[in-house]
């Protein structure tokens, strides 16, 4: 098993961070409605494919059964694309991340129904998960799909992708590690853009520019309605040192 990560003992401000993580959230719990099939797949299944915080660092080995490559998606909507992704790379492990229940309960509808083996899932905030769950050098592919723009100036700072949220994230991911990152918005793409390219440790895998759609990514449901208003989508590719 790993051993917990510790902050430095005479560091109080990096303990009163962790302990705190970050004070503006990246989201909000919307008052979406459950159908009774997805409340009853929420009840039925999570004991089996559902994580907990309180369960602390997490032991792939004795969640999944086996040590394989681990894919880790924040913020996976209503679970489409990322039960589709471990369908077909049934040789990694695969984490989804999301806050909102009806997608959470969606997923493990999928789960069921297609027999995915290699897939677990947070109902929970991602700083939260990172801080308390995931050990260092553990994560072999970071996937952020069309995360929440908050395209008003003053609620920029609301973006997940943040310094604080890069400093959280790299000491997790293992060397060669990929963060991929994609987005209908131009001005979070150049944004997002501007601060891995600026971001130690982080290097982009096609010299300062976007990259094609990969071909393991599916097209997503936002995805597709950013492309029906006419919106250019930006994958960004970056490679852990």
């Amino acid at each position: 098993m790993h051993e917990p990560i510790k902050p430095a003992s005479n560091d109080s401000d990096k303990l009163t961070e962790k302990k705190n993580h970050r004070a503006i959230r990246s989201f909000v719990i919307r008052a979406s409605r459950m159908s009774d099939s997805q409340r009853q797949a929420r009840i039925d299944l999570w004991p089996q494919w559902g994580l907990e915080l309180d369960d602390g660092l997490l032991n792939c080995q004795n969640v999944f059964g086996r040590e394989a490559p681990l894919v880790f998606e924040i913020g996976f909507g209503m679970g489409d694309s990322l039960a589709t992704m471990a369908q077909n790379e049934p040789d990694k492990n695969f984490i989804g991340i999301e806050v909102h229940p009806p997608g959470v309960a969606n997923l493990l509808k999928l789960i069921e129904i297609n027999n995915i083996s290699n897939l677990r899932v947070y109902n929970a905030d991602v700083m939260e998960v990172l801080a308390q769950c995931i050990g260092l050098k553990e994560i072999d592919r970071v996937q952020i799909y069309f995360p929440d723009p908050w395209p008003k100036k003053r609620h920029h700072k609301r973006r997940l992708i943040q310094p604080d949220f890069l400093e959280l994230l790299k000491p997790r991911m293992k060397s060669s590690a990929l963060l991929h990152v994609a987005t209908d918005w131009e001005d979070y793409a150049e944004q997002t853009l501007e601060l891995l390219n600026e971001t130690e440790g982080l290097t982009n895998s096609v010299s300062d520019s976007f990259v094609p759609r990969p071909d393991y990514r599916p097209l997503t449901k936002f995805e597709k309605r950013g492309m029906g208003l006419g919106h250019s989508i930006y994958d960004l590719v970056f490679v852990l040192e």
